[in-house]
């Protein structure tokens, strides 16, 4: 099958995406969802997201048995594009690739129960396919390149496989990432070839650009896949409070209408992608970013270079781009949202309307906060109207409003400190001695190996996030922290903890981090029966890597804690110290299972 010749494609696609955001009006337009896709992306670009298509939904598919899938769905296309009225070209598109997906004849023998999905009806069939998606598998090898004394040959005389393979395997490996992030990374692994191939070393050049590819694909799949976790779990409504928040952040200049229009089109668009339908996200996604380049005076000054760039490179760079600058002189709020005399009135008569606004103003002036405090700041301020405009004296009752919503400003800004204090005197090791001991009380049914990994990853979120400027780190370090919880409340509802985990999990999206914050010891726990072969050591511990004594610290001290959840600071401390000093002494001796049994 010909291949999507990457970088030539991509200038002709960026050239052949200006139009205007007219998406709403889209189902009356076009009879023909394949057929509008297929003229709006082009021959070879709808190809390439095809195929990403298939692999994300077939990852045990080889490349040539999906190629096949492609063609007859390009073929499909083109018929639709030449009669939108011809058999089949009505379908929604979920529904043209699920169909094609339930006609592979060896669908059971490949992939067992999957292919029970196909009895059902859609969207039910989309979901079921989607549950049955696997992150990173390990039946797909990570992307293999050809030695760098062939690959420079290789690009020149076969650029159309060797990309089309790369696309290929990125998308099997990584089933929940966007179609324009995977082009993108295609495109950047083109530019590494372009570059390093002049190059003398031209392996040591291309793995030094190979590893920040995947830096970046690990970074943005697990930014995406967070976004549709919160779009899955806590709806719409306020997963565009939260891009609401974000956006205002990110362009403060733009009036509230653009803003507001911009975070319907990206809840539209992040949709898409979450539910695999990578044509429609691919091209919608486009149609916003160019929309955004051809109101780069209504948007941000930030974006100019961002607009320059190809389509595919255009959006991951300014989802990248920096804030743009806030305009001087903005007004206080506490005037309009305080003491406005028909603050009730405006509140009652257009609620969604009115709290948008509210968002869209507090955001845009504190991009030092993170969106999950704006939006607990907005929650706190709709509670006191909701609760106030009913009284006889509303403007007495939220008299005290700015005393009331700064506690939640205090609470954060106390705990960011409080770590980041903990980190920085004590260093990281200590620091996730600490994480783990309170993690391990909160949630003492979660696996050691799966606390040591929460452990590791909440001690990245401080070291990347503590060093930054003041203002920064608040955003910083609630933002990272919302992922990693996103990921113990994802394994929560497949494996649950106990209550208070579930609580905080399902609660409330903006109160997540503080409710894990407040969470105390769990005291309908039983710990186990002491086992003695958790605590047994031998000489392997003398003759390992301090990386892996540290590991086995770590277990020790959270076995320990199941065990005894009630153990103060001061006796976990002891034992720590005790290990250390127990290990310094028996690896000394000559007979060193002796002295470790003893000990």
């Amino acid at each position: 099958m010909k291949w999507v010749t990457l970088i030539s494609l991509i200038f002709l696609f960026s050239c052949a995406t200006s139009r205007n955001l007219q998406r709403v009006a889209r189902s009356a337009e076009h009879k023909s969802e394949i057929a509008h896709r297929y003229n709006d992306l082009k021959e070879e670009v709808f190809k390439a997201v095809t195929m990403i298509t298939f692999a994300q939904y077939l990852q045990r598919c080889s490349y040539e048995g999906l190629s096949n899938l492609v063609k007859d769905t390009v073929d499909l296309a083109q018929k639709c594009a030449a009669d939108e009225d011809g058999p089949d070209c009505s379908k929604s598109l979920p529904s043209i690739f699920l169909d094609r997906i339930c006609q592979v004849k060896e669908l059971r023998d490949s992939y067992g129960a999957m292919a029970d999905c196909c009895e059902k009806t859609d969207p039910e069939r989309n979901e079921c396919f989607l549950s049955f998606k696997v992150h990173q598998p390990d039946f797909v090898q990570p992307y293999q390149r050809p030695a760098s004394d062939v690959i420079c040959q290789e690009y020149q005389d076969n650029r159309v496989s060797l990309l089309g393979h790369f696309i290929y395997t990125v998308a099997r490996r990584n089933p929940f990432l966007y179609a324009p992030t995977i082009l993108g990374l295609a495109a950047d692994y083109e530019h590494a070839l372009q570059s390093c191939c002049k190059e003398s070393d031209i392996g040591a050049c291309l793995d030094e650009k190979a590893t920040a590819i995947k830096e970046k694909a690990k970074k943005v799949s697990m930014k995406q896949q967070y976004v549709c976790g919160i779009l899955n779990k806590f709806g719409e409504r306020t997963f565009m409070a939260l891009k609401l928040a974000r956006m205002s952040q990110k362009y403060p200049k733009a009036p509230s209408a653009e803003i507001i229009k911009m975070v319907r089109e990206i809840k539209s668009i992040d949709k898409e992608c979450c539910e695999g339908d990578m044509l429609e996200c691919m091209d919608d996604r486009a149609e916003l970013m160019a929309y955004m380049c051809s109101k780069q005076d209504v948007f941000s000054s930030k974006i100019k270079d961002c607009c320059e760039k190809p389509i595919v490179e255009r959006g991951q760079c300014i989802i990248e781009a920096d804030f743009d600058d806030k305009p001087e002189d903005l007004p206080s709020l506490v005037e309009k949202y305080i003491q406005d005399k028909e603050v009730c009135k405006s509140f009652e008569a257009d609620h969604d309307g009115y709290m948008s606004e509210f968002i869209y103003e507090y955001a845009r002036r504190h991009r030092e906060f993170s969106t999950q405090l704006i939006m607990r700041i907005a929650k706190g301020y709709e509670a006191l109207m909701e609760k106030c405009c009913k009284t006889d004296n509303p403007a007495e009752c939220y008299g005290n409003a700015v005393k009331e919503l700064n506690k939640h400003i205090q609470e954060t800004e106390e705990v960011v400190k409080t770590n980041c204090d903990l980190l920085n005197t004590h260093g990281k090791e200590e620091f996730l001695k600490a994480i783990l001991t309170r993690y391990t009380k909160k949630m003492p049914q979660v696996s050691t190996d799966t606390l040591i990994e929460i452990g590791t990853k909440m001690t990245a979120v401080g070291t990347k996030c503590c060093q930054l400027p003041a203002d920064r780190r608040l955003s910083c370090s609630e933002g990272y922290l919302s992922i990693v919880i996103q990921d113990m409340c994802r394994r929560q509802e497949t494996t649950p903890v106990n209550d208070n985990v579930s609580h905080c999990c399902s609660d409330s999206y903006a109160y997540r981090r503080p409710c894990f914050t407040a969470m105390g010891v769990d005291t309908k726990y039983v710990p186990p029966a002491f086992d003695p072969n958790m605590f047994s050591f031998d000489e392997k511990l003398c003759t390992a890597s301090p990386a892996e004594r540290d590991l086995g610290q770590m277990k020790l001290l959270v076995n320990l804690i199941k065990r005894k959840p009630q153990m103060t600071e001061e006796q976990i401390k002891t034992i720590a110290d005790g290990f250390t000093a127990m290990v310094d002494k028996c690896c000394k001796q000559s007979d060193i299972d002796t002295c470790f049994g003893e000990e």
